[in-house]
């Protein structure tokens, strides 16, 4: 065979594994029970030497393992299931918000490892400070997953703003951000991660992107298509059409606590007026409560409302109810343009949600045209108020779902 030859069948035979090795391991990710070798060749339709052979690579390179067998009627050793492992690499999810900084640690199953909660009012704070304080947090983190068996294959940082492409935040208008350029920032640290292939050392998204994919592929999965809304000082959503997140043209849809409620109403820091935000925000309940934003200490101000709320304390109710019709208001028209069946509330809005859902249903049920034959869901999210650093560090960990190839090369 000729010099120009070999290489080509090497490439023909290297990706032939990784086909194979991105196969049977989202299999395995997938499977509601621990799957078989068999099992998975029939799924896959790849022979059982084939199977095996791949089933040992991922084994060698700690992305499965092998669960307990089941107890079997009859004669005969039970196959042995396979499943996602607990150790080898995992994803760090970041998250920079107006009164927050979240690190959390997820493995292969989705399983959170570690999170770290530290609230500050970051909006006095400079962006390279706020950062550097998310970098100690991080740090931290890493040491307890290793200790846990764990490498940080990539992380993933949510911002609530519009970053672009190469992951400046262009305007994050309540942190007071604009044109901060957070990956330059952040590689004045010592990384943070390990270089994995086919992984980004970083990706920086908006975070109620990061909290809508996390919502989408959370267990039990749920509908294909919704819209998740993360309510904090500032509001965003995350629109997931037919299993995937829409980002627009630019990258920057979602900005729904923009969306103008009352268009000659209250000024809004984004320079326009009448904003959802201005109505329906943290701040903005908190405020009609008759509470003191300032004398709360920012991990109380939501569960002070849900104790208010739940003791039935009149000024906290019509707070809530206040915010709930702004935000159905909103919501009703994202509904009658994209014709969705699910909306979730996320971020401080999982709490609020047994007094919230009721205000956004009857503005729904009044707006959406369809609403009398088409009735349409409003929930809290299964992830609570920190679906945005959980999305962000699962990201990570299914790019390694997706293409194994690269960590089992660095792993060997």
């Amino acid at each position: 065979m000729s010099p120009t030859h070999a290489p080509v069948g090497a490439a023909r035979q290297g990706s032939l594994r990784e086909l194979n090795l991105a196969l049977v391991l989202g299999r395995i990710a997938a499977a509601d029970r621990p799957p078989s070798r068999a099992d998975l060749a029939t799924a896959t339709g790849l022979t059982r030497a084939t199977v095996s052979a791949v089933v040992e690579d991922l084994l060698a390179g700690q992305l499965v393992s092998e669960a307990e067998p089941a107890p079997r009627a009859g004669a005969g050793r039970p196959a042995r299931g396979l499943v996602l492992a607990d150790q080898g690499p995992a994803g760090l999810g970041l998250e920079v918000n107006v009164d927050y900084l979240t690190v959390c640690v997820v493995d292969l199953a989705g399983q959170v490892r570690h999170r770290t909660v530290h609230r500050a009012d970051l909006r006095p704070v400079a962006p390279e400070d706020a950062l550097a304080r998310l970098v100690d947090l991080a740090r931290q983190a890493r040491a307890d997953a290793a200790r846990q068996g764990l490498t940080l294959a990539g992380a993933a940082l949510a911002v609530p703003g519009l970053i672009d492409d190469s992951g400046q935040v262009r305007l994050a208008p309540n942190l007071g951000w604009r044109d901060v350029p957070v990956p330059e920032l952040l590689s004045a640290h010592p990384p943070l991660t390990d270089r994995v292939p086919d992984v980004p050392a970083l990706v920086v998204d908006n975070e109620a992107n990061l909290a809508a994919l996390g919502e989408l592929h959370s267990r039990p999965p749920g509908p294909a298509s919704f819209l998740h809304i993360s309510g904090e000082v500032g509001i965003g959503a995350g629109i997931v059409l037919d299993g995937a997140l829409f980002r627009g043209a630019r990258g920057w849809s979602g900005e729904i606590g923009h969306l103008p409620v009352h268009p000659q109403g209250r000024p809004c820091r984004c320079g326009g007026r009448g904003c959802l935000e201005q109505y329906a925000g943290q701040e903005a309940i908190v405020a009609a409560a008759g509470l003191v934003r300032a004398e709360l200490p920012a991990d109380t101000a939501t569960a002070r409302l849900a104790e208010l709320a739940e003791a039935g304390e009149p000024a906290a109710l019509r707070a809530l109810n206040d915010a709930g019709t702004a935000l159905g208001v909103a919501v009703a028209g994202v509904v009658n343009l994209l014709d969705l069946d699910t909306v979730v509330l996320g971020g401080g809005y999982a709490p609020l949600a047994p007094w919230l859902c009721p205000p956004v249903l009857a503005e729904i049920k009044a707006r959406v045209l369809t609403a009398a034959w088409s009735p349409v869901t409003v929930r809290p999210s299964t992830l609570g108020p920190e679906a945005a650093a959980v999305g962000a560090a699962g990201s990570v960990v299914r790019r390694i779902v997706a293409r194994p190839a690269g960590w089992l090369n660095r792993a060997g």
